[in-house]
């Protein structure tokens, strides 16, 4: 009888504590709803208990709100299951014609399958130099030192749409906005030197290599107000660049990073030099354009294979891809998604595919109305109650401990952040002092004033799950 007694008791103590934290944070809620940056906004904030799945607390959940970055979840969460935490890309190279005395009579190829990671500085095997080396070695084993025809690619199973529909212009031309191709190369990105006046308004100087390309009119702003320069896309062919905004007064190296138009056509350059530098002659391929590389996916059968890279695995990727909430890697992993299992990649086919995949899960798939794999659309909608139930499934998965480690911590909360116009939230798990376990996300679109200043409030709604 005493061991039913403490049963009693032990179950009552659990459901005072849940009370208790049921109602604090709804103080917690009330008082940030009352906030005067919240008079014009709309929040949504889901909370439930990480062992039982019942309920803490529910505002909005249902309602769909733009996501940011927390909609990488929705992605890397499918993409664990439908490509495997295992998964590598494959980046191939070959030929077609034939090799005599040491010249190929035709073109060398690489072949790409949409790998983020080729050339990036993140892992010491795909760093550039390290590839284009080794691919050098892979054509000089072949004895070839001349090559009559071009390097060129065969991009043929991925749309030619590198930008998802639904991205705004102030974002494609940065490094962030940087599209997703059969071929990326160095994530896409380039980075642009400045130089600022020592007075707030005085010009801002570009390194000299670059200002031809750009029309400036950037200025110097007051110290401490960080980077706030954009480069615009010319929307007329052969024009330049536009750079707007500021950066800080006094700053003599200041680097920003831009997105590459083109990321084939720079792996292709940057191969042929490397392959000329190196004693392997071929054809020039400047001024050609990136349909001039496009092939049938017949001629793929009739090539000669003679080498491959392989990426990352998908779970090493996705650490980066959560941890620094890097675009491009959404990007491919929905466009992969859509190509292992429908043949083509297209981000509107990843997407739906990626829809699918929660749906049979529970999800509504009006609660999961995206455009992209990234969230940096402003028109992608998802609600805080699809975010946590995918969360909470994938406790349920072989590869939660993977997807754990990628989240950032923030606030001493292991959660993944997102961040765009008017737009932020946050999306995580986090164990209390007492030992109960929480998933939960919030999202707060329309809010007036600084982005830092909603962040520190949400940050105090939170704080009641500690």
């Amino acid at each position: 009888m005493r061991i039913v007694y403490c049963l009693i008791f032990f179950l009552l103590s659990l459901n005072n504590q849940a009370q208790d934290v049921r109602k604090k944070i709804q103080a917690a809620a009330e008082q940030f709803e009352k906030d005067s940056q919240m008079r014009h906004a709309i929040y949504s904030l889901y909370v439930i208990d990480g062992k039982t799945s019942q309920i803490v607390f529910d505002k909005n959940s249902e309602i769909g709100l733009a996501p940011a970055s927390c909609q990488k979840l929705f992605t890397s969460g499918a993409a664990f299951e439908l490509l495997g935490k295992d998964y590598r890309y494959r980046t191939r190279l070959a030929y077609e014609g034939k090799i005599a005395n040491g010249s190929l009579d035709g073109n060398l190829y690489v072949i790409g399958s949409g790998d983020p990671t080729l050339g990036s500085w993140r892992w010491k095997e795909t760093r550039d130099t390290v590839i284009l080396k080794k691919w050098y070695a892979a054509v000089r084993n072949l004895g070839i030192q001349n090559i009559t025809g071009v390097v060129s690619t065969n991009e043929s199973k991925f749309s030619h749409q590198g930008i998802p529909g639904g991205w705004v212009w102030e974002d494609i031309g940065n490094y962030y906005g940087a599209g997703a191709y059969a071929l990326n190369w160095k994530e896409n990105q380039f980075d642009l030197e400045l130089k600022s006046g020592s007075r707030v308004g005085d010009s801002v100087y570009i390194a000299e290599n670059f200002r031809d390309s750009y029309v400036n009119e950037l200025r110097a702003a007051s110290q401490g107000t960080g980077d706030n320069a954009f480069i615009y896309l010319s929307t007329e062919p052969d024009r330049s660049k536009l750079l707007k905004g500021t950066i800080p007064i006094n700053e003599k190296k200041f680097i920003i990073s831009g997105a590459v138009e083109n990321p084939p056509m720079s792996l292709l350059i940057d191969f042929s030099f490397y392959l000329s530098g190196s004693g392997i002659n071929s054809s020039p391929i400047e001024g050609r354009t990136r349909d001039q590389f496009l092939r049938d996916s017949s001629e793929l059968k009739s090539l000669t294979y003679f080498d491959a890279h392989y990426s990352p695995t998908f779970d090493s990727m996705n650490y980066w891809f959560l941890r620094r909430s890097i675009n491009l890697y959404g990007e491919a992993f929905i466009k992969t998604i859509a190509l292992e299992k429908s043949g083509f990649a297209s981000t509107e086919k990843g997407v739906e595919l990626v829809q699918d995949f929660w749906a049979q899960r529970g999800i509504d798939k009006a609660a999961i109305n995206i455009l992209d794999g990234s969230g940096l659309s402003p028109q992608n909608r998802v609600t805080t109650n699809a975010l946590v139930k995918v969360l909470q499934y994938a406790k349920t998965r072989p590869w939660y401990n993977s997807l754990y480690l990628s989240l950032p911590t923030y606030n001493g909360i292991k959660m993944k952040s997102g961040s765009i116009g008017g737009a932020r939230s946050f999306a995580g798990y986090h164990k209390s002092k007492d030992g109960h376990e929480y998933v939960f996300a919030i999202i707060v679109n329309n809010y007036d004033g600084s982005s830092g200043a909603i962040v520190k409030k949400m940050y105090q709604v939170l704080d009641v799950l500690k």
